[in-house]
């Protein structure tokens, strides 16, 4: 049984408590928040939960296996450096932390200490993104041409990090994943419409080896609700609305076909093909409750991390490029590989 301790119960803290809570092979032992008042909820929910606004208590409690980070990113390096140096294993909310020097700390201090770092990239541990991603290995899709998402809704407004860290993030976590390839070069263009706040819509577009391009839309301003990611491939095509709780995912069996005789080559002829429309059946258990196992497997040494340190520092490393280029009105920022994938 793994003991957790949670930092943070405001807007997530509280699901992550919930799923280590009701998970087999879990426990939380220990919930610790600046605010006495969601501390006051959480005990009356979880009465046996010790709580307490001291960070350093919590952490360092000889009772807790592992910490569970949900706070502001801004104190992610800072709370998961004393956890990994008290010993305990960490599970990090997105995005890792504020720059990739200090993820690569993390990284670095996990290592040393044979501590497992996962980080919470949620949408990774859904089964529409699991289901996709056999699609691609198994080679349903054929070769990918493109990634395309938008990723808007009205608010809800950060004041430490921009649409870009706050959005963005989760399609590159899902990109990182899926495409197993990492960009060369990312182009961005944002604003901000709030006079000294971060910018609140976003467009950016990730380079890839071969013909491979993505683009991701991220707005605070809009009008209404979308999550929707189409993925194109040589042969199929998939539509990914995570909004739809009945059939999240629908495959496309269309596409185009360029002539490959000599005379059709001359006159570009290309042929497009129609073919059926499927929408995979999915298993509909919660990403977190499947997270909070994964993570408590990880930590007993029968799993390895799906969303490990190094998962993290690539996503945040694509965050700050894409910022640079903002600063720069959208002008290319080459990418470096970055050590081997997981």
């Amino acid at each position: 049984m793994i003991r957790i301790a949670v930092v943070g119960c405001g807007y997530w803290g509280p699901n992550l408590i919930r799923n280590f809570t009701d998970a087999t092979e879990s426990t939380v032992a220990r919930v610790c928040d600046l605010a006495p008042e969601r501390l006051e909820r959480i005990k009356s929910r979880y009465p046996w939960i010790e709580t307490s606004t001291v960070t350093e208590d919590v952490i360092r409690a000889p009772d807790v296996d592992a910490v569970v980070i949900a706070t502001p990113v801004s104190t992610h390096f800072d709370l998961a450096m004393m956890a990994l140096r008290e010993g305990k294993h960490v599970l990090i909310e997105k995005p890792m932390a504020e720059n990739s020097a200090q993820c690569s700390k993390l990284i670095e201090t996990a290592e040393a200490n044979r501590l497992t770092l996962l980080v919470d990239h949620t949408f990774v541990y859904t089964a529409a993104v699991q289901k996709i991603r056999d699609l691609i290995t198994e080679g349903e899709l054929g070769e990918l041409y493109y990634y395309d998402s938008v990723r808007v809704n009205l608010g809800l407004f950060q004041h430490d990090v921009s649409v870009v860290w706050d959005l963005a993030v989760h399609d590159i976590a899902i990109m990182d994943f899926l495409l197993q390839k990492q960009p060369e070069a990312i182009s961005a263009t944002g604003i901000s419409h709030v006079v000294g706040q971060p910018d609140n819509v976003a467009y950016v577009t990730f380079f890839f080896p071969d013909s491979l391009i993505a683009h991701v839309h991220v707005n605070w301003l809009a009008p209404a609700k979308i999550r929707q990611t189409l993925i194109g491939g040589s042969k199929r095509m998939v539509v990914y609305d995570s909004l739809q709780p009945a059939e999240p995912i629908r495959v496309y069996d269309k596409g185009v076909q360029i002539e490959t005789d000599v005379e059709s080559i001359h006159r570009m002829k290309i042929s497009y093909r129609v073919g059926d429309m499927w929408a995979p059946k999915l298993d509909n258990t919660e990403a977190l409750a499947i997270l909070a196992r994964h993570f408590c497997n990880c930590v007993a040494g029968r799993e390895e991390p799906i969303t490990p340190g190094l998962a993290g520092l690539r996503v945040v490393t694509a965050l700050e490029a894409a910022e640079a280029s903002i600063r720069q009105q959208g002008a290319p920022v080459s990418l470096y590989p970055l050590g081997t994938r997981p």
